[in-house]
């Protein structure tokens, strides 16, 4: 699904069973881990994605930004609508297609018959990408959502999932690189948007 696709679309909630389309515990098939966040500035959102062959791996051997020009107003309940053509933006630009996209965020708010923006993103590529998200706060407890802790933070990071087991997905993230609580490709990343 192309950007100006994504953001001309009339959006409606995803049934579950239209996001969940690979088995659970599904695994990399080509080693490809991309992490992704966005950042905004006045007149242009910036989308920037790592990639990254294994989940312990403290550098990536790609990164990419992309601009996307008037990025849409920020609706409360829809966030989606503006930063999805962001993050697809950066994700067409990639040489090969990950296996798996992190992203900054929800996949499900709190169940999965709430879609958050991952579960948006995993619909937009057709269910053949996982994505995995990563959020620092908490929106909702619920089936959904691990709270897992990095390191010796007391503080947990909320993961959610989709086209990949929620439980896999957690350790995952637990594993990635870094001693603190956010890993270290998720704040390169994060900076990477931001300058």
């Amino acid at each position: 699904m192309s950007v100006q696709a994504v953001r001309d679309a009339h959006f409606r909630v995803p049934r579950r069973q239209e996001l969940i389309g690979q088995p659970s515990g599904s695994t990399v098939r080509n080693g490809m881990i991309a992490c992704t966040d966005v950042y905004y500035r006045a007149t242009q959102a910036v989308a920037a994605c790592l990639l990254f062959r294994n989940w312990p791996d403290d550098c990536s051997y790609l990164e990419l930004t992309d601009r996307v020009e008037t990025p849409a107003a920020y609706e409360p309940g829809r966030f989606y609508r503006r930063e999805l053509p962001a993050l697809l933006s950066v994700v067409e630009k990639l040489p090969e297609r990950p296996d798996i996209i992190m992203i900054d965020g929800y996949v499900w708010l709190g169940q999965e018959s709430y879609p958050g923006l991952g579960a948006y993103l995993y619909q937009a590529l057709s269910g053949t990408i996982a994505v995995v998200g990563v959020a620092k706060t908490l929106f909702k407890e619920g089936p959904a959502v691990r709270g897992v802790r990095r390191g010796t933070s007391v503080r947990p990071l909320y993961v959610t999932a989709a086209g990949m087991d929620l439980n896999e997905a957690a350790e995952r993230v637990v594993q990635m690189h870094g001693k603190f609580r956010i890993p270290t490709l998720l704040k390169k990343v994060d900076r990477l948007c931001r300058s």
